[in-house]
């Protein structure tokens, strides 16, 4: 069966437009594009036939429907040629159950969904498969593009280089300069991108990236163009089919640029467009505290969009003031009954570091999710009983040196209560016996 997918206006300005054109806003009105589906093709199958052929691919070898995303190509990119697909089968992240953690915090049906565990350690690897394989089909369909580029605070810069590499295209990497992990920084530089580290902050450089791909060979690959939402929206799509298709009660990600809260709100749109499902769970946008302008502004309402000038926070992949999916984000909480929360700097440090001590590694910016949980959880927002999943954005060897930091207790603005530094001993037997017993019976107390 023929499927298609389109460019349209997200604020509703009559137009379509190809998904393998060059073009990122609404000629008519400036504001975003959205990717849009013949939905009345789709319901043509059957809930249930839908779901045994996503079930019947997931986790094969077949090309491309192995992949977490590729799956589901008839929701995603229904009308590319398999040949452009670049894929490393990303997706197919497990949700881990945090039942230790979750009792801790009187959330005992809590789970995490690591999609850290994904090619280059993020879930921007969903997004960038989608994207760099259009800009592959449009390179086939004779489209001039000679390079694809981004600005990005680290992991998204990962995932454009890696995904780039594997397709022979060129990538751009725009950074701000001394804000970004090293973890993150070399990603890039090791896949051959074009790095260039610019005096200025994540706004400051996607200002500058929107100038330069002005030029129409040069390719935008940041989240504002909206095919990279069309392979984020998955997330939502594969937690839902990992629970049998059933539901959670809540979903908590950390959010900077806004573009992951509304691809959740997408997948899950879909699903119950298709039938597959019959309710919605809520979204809480989680936000660290020194780059806050969604908070801001849904503390009014959201009457008007807030711009910020982001502080230096130990979530760096999420220190932006001026987030270019704004409109997009509240029209997904609105539809949701979302929820905005925020945490400080050692609220995030600890919340971490206490995931941690129950077997999860996590980044900072997972530590921002956790941190609002722990919040909503105390007041009562999210109840005992609910089914409660936070979106892990990236794995925790890309911040190697905050989880180091933290356990030196050098942190600024954290008391690190759960830190776990090394104990040096000289090499004798009877004192590090005597040091083991210590340290076990003070855990016993």
């Amino acid at each position: 069966m023929s499927y298609r997918a389109w460019f349209r206006c997200f604020r509703g300005c009559e137009g379509e437009y190809s998904v393998y054109d060059v073009i990122y806003r609404c000629p008519k009105c400036g504001g975003l594009l959205e990717v849009a589906h013949d939905v009345d093709a789709l319901k043509n199958r059957s809930a249930s036939a839908w779901m045994r052929l996503m079930e019947d691919r997931a986790g094969t070898t077949q090309w491309p429907y192995g992949s977490g995303v590729w799956r589901y190509k008839e929701w995603v990119l229904p009308d590319i040629d398999d040949d452009n697909i670049v894929s490393m089968f990303e997706g197919n992240t497990n949700l881990f159950q945090a039942t230790r953690l979750g009792e801790q915090i009187g959330v005992p049906d809590l789970w995490v969904k690591l999609s850290g565990n994904s090619h280059t350690g993020s879930f921007k690897d969903l997004g960038m498969t989608v994207l760099v394989s259009a800009v592959q089909q449009m390179r086939a369909m004779g489209k001039p593009i000679r390079a694809v580029a981004a600005a990005s605070t680290g992991d998204t810069s990962a995932a454009l280089a890696a995904y780039a590499a594997a397709a022979g295209i060129p990538a751009i990497v725009i950074l701000p300069q001394g804000k970004v992990s090293l973890g993150q920084l070399i990603q890039p530089i090791a896949h051959g991108a074009l790095v260039l580290a610019l005096d200025t902050d994540f706004d400051g450089c996607m200002r500058v990236v929107q100038e330069i791909t002005q030029d129409e060979t040069i390719y935008l690959a940041n989240s504002m163009n909206s095919l990279r939402i069309e392979g984020q929206k998955t997330v939502s799509i594969e937690i839902v089919q990992q629970f049998d298709w059933a539901v959670p009660d809540w979903i908590i990600i950390p959010v900077g640029n806004l573009g992951n809260i509304s691809a959740l709100g997408k997948g899950l749109l879909l699903l119950k467009e298709l039938g597959i499902i019959n309710k919605l769970p809520r979204l809480v946008a989680a936000q660290a505290e020194r780059a806050n302008p969604l908070y801001q502004s849904y503390k009014t309402g959201f009457k008007e969009k807030v711009v910020v000038k982001a502080q230096p926070t130990l979530a760096s992949a999420i220190q932006i003031g001026n987030p270019v999916s704004y409109d997009k984000a509240v029209h997904t909480l609105k539809v949701f009954n979302g929820i905005v929360e925020q945490a400080s700097e050692d609220e995030l440090a600890n919340a971490a570091a206490l995931a941690d001590r129950t077997g999860m590694y996590t980044c900072p910016h997972t530590g921002v999710a956790l941190a609002v949980l722990m919040k909503l959880a105390q007041r009562g927002v999210i109840a005992k009983h609910d089914r409660v999943v936070v979106v892990s954005t990236a794995h925790g060897l890309k911040f190697t040196q905050f989880k180091m930091k933290y356990h030196e207790n050098t942190l600024k603005d954290v008391v690190a209560r759960y830190a776990n530094p090394p104990i040096y001993l000289p090499p004798d037997p009877q004192v590090v016996r005597d040091t083991i017993l210590r340290r076990l019976e003070k855990r016993s107390d």
